[in-house]
């Protein structure tokens, strides 16, 4: 069907079934609603790609399932089915067929009555045979109606361009690119008033593309920068006009009722997704989150979190929902005292509780409820909810006057506890950094990139004090920038130290005790037993490998203060031991002494470390500049950490576009990359061998920065973008979710994220450097353990590869 205008009129075409199926449809069903514009592709329904599998699967296969592959070719040749071309008004003629094809293709214990399923144009959103519940599923008109989820026909085009491109590329160049080929539809259920989520995957594995003309020769880099633009796909027209190719056989749907799943992940992005005061409409979102979770839009639902000043319980100032428990737990009827002590009495002893109608409840048993009854409460359920068995608040789930509900709904519920106590946990947060913000502030330094802002801060400080005029504390900020996190930790470093540091003592020990067995025959007093003594103890800890912290101190001290003072003494008391004491003080001396080898091993291989990675991000500093100013600054740890801002407020006379940024990332990969084979290289230096490993924490929010002039340094604005803050400092040592085993390690780069759209602007960066052979092709994709306050971590792992062969 070339250049077709189907559907352009906005009429639906029915087409009846010849068989008689209770379960299965031969209609057609425009499942975008509308939306798909007209394409000039040469694309029409065919059956010969699946028969072309039914022959391969024939000589693959070695079971019973061989026999049915043979029945189904049979009846196709016995029945003189089209090798060509089928139209679409014709498709119902071949019901029978279809029937094999959904025999084949699905879930052999499935039920139809269960089983969304169907067939549908090749790279058009026409559902030609499927199932009824399928039907049932789409035909219900929800395009009408609203739409949370919604695209405008240009955004579907751009899509429905992006998996075509996708296809020619990898069926007729062997290029792989990521592509999304499933969507989520919403739409208002007219019967509760609440959204309804639906999951649509489209398979195009029984399309088939070819070329009509010979293929021109491709830049993959460039093709790897169009699929990452917004406008792209009209590039990749301009290179691989669609009038080149032909598209035979058909795409397979599958439907899926994801409408818990999708109200339980609207949950979590409100987490992330947060921006600073909008928290009526971020918890008017959980609210209606939740009333769609339990399909009844009159069960109402109010939140209430635990905060703390000093250790003690004080009021929140969140009312989330219908305020129904910051009108009976809030100061407007408890004086804090009250509050205080009944709060305290909760979290002693929290308790979930349920009745489906209060008003029938004791009132001399369950005097509490009173004041519910009182704002004609009906049916309630108290939750408290946890994070780390710590109480965070209390959910409240609730109906007014006769509406009522039972149990049942609140198992429905249990999915979205923990996202819920994340978000009031995330509040119990942001009320502590807002307290702490006021009064902890840090320094940085000025950079050149900032300068201007400073200078226009000191010429209004100048222009008030020459006018006599009263000083202002000018605020200097930056606002929608975008930051970038990198750290390249050395491996094991405190574990590395500690051990050198044992390794030390035992040689220290060693020498203290080879001098006291050379000094007994000059000294036989019962200090030198007691000192030979303890000696040996201390050898004996630390051979059995018995130290710990506080005996590390009490053997430093030992050998230190004790043996040292004595040994002094006996050199001043006895000139026949003084040469062996100097010998002896000379190798334990504190800054060039034998006894300390490993521990100066292992500070030399980590300065070693630290300044050739310094010294790499001072150059890069630099040579960043000269593409956009930015902010660039750098700390030192146990290894080496940096932070990055960018954005149009950075540099207001320059104009700033997304480009930018995506150079900043693909710098981000590509230094990554050097470092990793710049502290290798070291490694024949390094008296101790230490490794590093390279982690990005992906934040793809804009943030806002100023300066704290007293501290003299930058930091994040407002309590959201804190978190981020808090973010970076937890994930340093973060494993991989149900394992013991480290994210970060050696020769990898880690990219942490949240939600995949965070990472879309690095994977066409991370391909191409597959692709050039600087890192492995393999990517791990990891979810990551749950941190404390910090859920639904994910992260790619990517090998660097050191010698790429040539």
């Amino acid at each position: 069907m070339k250049g077709t205008h189907l559907f352009s009129n906005g009429v639906s075409y029915i087409y009846a079934s010849n068989a008689q199926l209770s379960t299965m449809k031969n209609e057609v069903l425009d499942v975008s609603g509308m939306r798909a514009l007209p394409l000039d592709l040469d694309s029409a329904i065919s059956l010969m790609p699946y028969v072309r599998f039914l022959e391969k699967r024939i000589a693959e296969e070695r079971t019973l399932k061989s026999a049915f592959y043979k029945n189904i070719l049979h009846h196709f040749r016995e029945n003189n089915l089209p090798e060509g071309d089928i139209p679409l008004e014709e498709a119902a003629q071949y019901s029978d067929f279809f029937e094999y094809i959904y025999g084949t293709l699905s879930a052999p214990l499935a039920s139809e009555h269960q089983l969304a399923w169907g067939m549908s144009f090749p790279l058009y959103p026409y559902i030609f045979y499927g199932t009824d519940l399928l039907f049932e599923m789409l035909n219900t008109k929800p395009f009408e109606q609203h739409y949370e989820l919604q695209k405008n026909p240009d955004d579907y085009q751009r899509e429905r361009l992006h998996l075509i491109y996708t296809l020619i590329l990898q069926r007729l160049y062997n290029f792989q690119v990521p592509v999304k080929i499933q969507q989520y539809h919403a739409w208002t259920d007219v019967h509760t008033g609440l959204l309804r989520y639906f999951e649509v995957l489209v398979s195009p594995e029984f399309v088939e593309v070819s070329a009509k003309k010979e293929l021109p020769e491709l830049n993959f880099v460039e093709i790897y920068a169009h699929f990452s633009e917004k406008d792209g796909h009209l590039q990749l027209q301009k290179m691989l006009p669609l009038g080149m190719f032909k598209f035979r056989g058909f795409a397979v749907i599958t439907v899926t009722d994801v409408t818990a799943r999708m109200a339980v992940e609207n949950i979590k992005k409100v987490q992330f997704n947060r921006i600073p005061g909008d928290s009526p409409s971020r918890y008017q979102r959980i609210i209606q989150s939740l009333k769609t979770l339990v399909q009844n839009n009159r069960i109402e639902f109010d939140l209430f979190p635990f905060v703390r000043v000093n250790g003690q319980a004080v009021y929140g100032y969140e009312q989330a929902g219908t305020g129904v428990l910051f009108q009976i737990w809030g100061e407007n009827r408890l004086t804090p005292e009250e509050f205080r002590r009944q709060a305290e009495s909760y979290a002693a002893k929290p308790v979930s509780f349920f009745s489906s109608d209060i008003q029938s409840e004791d009132a001399r048993q369950i005097g509490w409820l009173t004041p519910f009854r009182n704002l004609n409460v009906r049916s309630l359920a108290l939750v408290p909810l946890f994070v780390e068995q710590k109480l965070v608040g209390v959910l409240c789930m609730h109906t007014w006057e006769d509406e009522r509900f039972d149990e049942k709904k609140m198992a429905w519920l249990e999915m979205a506890f923990a996202p819920v106590a994340q978000l009031l946990n995330i509040y119990i947060e942001e009320f502590n950094l807002e307290l702490e913000g006021i009064i902890k502030e840090k320094f940085t330094s000025i950079q050149p990139a900032v300068q201007w802002k400073f200078n226009d801060a000191a010429w209004h400080y100048l222009h008030r004090r020459k006018k006599g005029l009263p000083e202002v504390s000018e605020n200097i900020a930056f606002f929608d920038v975008y930051p970038l996190y990198g750290a390249i930790d050395i491996r094991n470093s405190t574990n590395e130290r500690n051990t050198a540091i044992r390794a030390d003592l035992g040689h220290y020990l060693g020498k203290l005790d080879e001098l006291l067995n050379a000094l007994l025959p000059f000294d036989r007093s019962s200090l030198m037993q007691e000192l030979r003594f303890h000696t040996s103890k201390w050898q004996q800890s630390v051979q059995q490998g018995e130290l710990n912290s506080t005996s590390e101190n009490n053997l430093t001290n030992f050998l230190n203060e004790e043996a040292r003072n004595y040994l002094v003494h006996l050199s001043q008391q006895d000139a026949r031991t003084t040469a062996l004491i100097e010998d002896y003080l000379g190798l334990t001396h504190a800054a060039q002494g034998e006894v300390h080898r490993n521990r100066q091993n292992v500070d030399r291989s980590m300065e070693l470390i630290n300044t050739a990675v310094n010294r790499y991000f001072e150059d890069e500093k630099d040579t960043l500049q000269q593409s956009y100013p930015c902010y660039f600054e750098k700390f030192r740890t146990d290894g080496i950490e940096y932070d990055i801002y960018i954005g149009q407020s950075i540099a207001p006379d320059r104009p700033f576009s997304h480009f930018h940024l995506k150079n900043l990332r693909l710098w981000q990969l590509s230094s990554m990359i050097e470092v990793a084979k710049l502290t290798r290289s070291l490694l024949a230096d390094m008296p101790m061998a230490l490794h590093t490993t390279q982690l990005i924490f992906v934040h793809n929010h804009m943030i806002d920065i100023s300066f704290r002039a007293d501290e003299r340094k930058f930091d994040v604005e407002g309590a959201y973008n804190i978190r981020y803050q808090m973010i970076k400092k937890r994930i340093d040592k973060v494993r991989i979710k149900y394992s013991d085993e480290r994210l970060t390690q050696p020769d990898k780069i880690a990219l942490i994220y949240l939600h995949h759209r965070d990472i879309e602007d690095y994977l066409p960066f991370i391909h191409y450097l597959q692709e050039t052979n600087a890192l492995d092709p393999v990517t791990e994709e990891l979810e990551l353990e749950d941190l404390q306050g910090l859920s639904g971590l994910r992260a790619l792992r990517l090998g660097i590869v050191y010698n790429p062969a040539k």
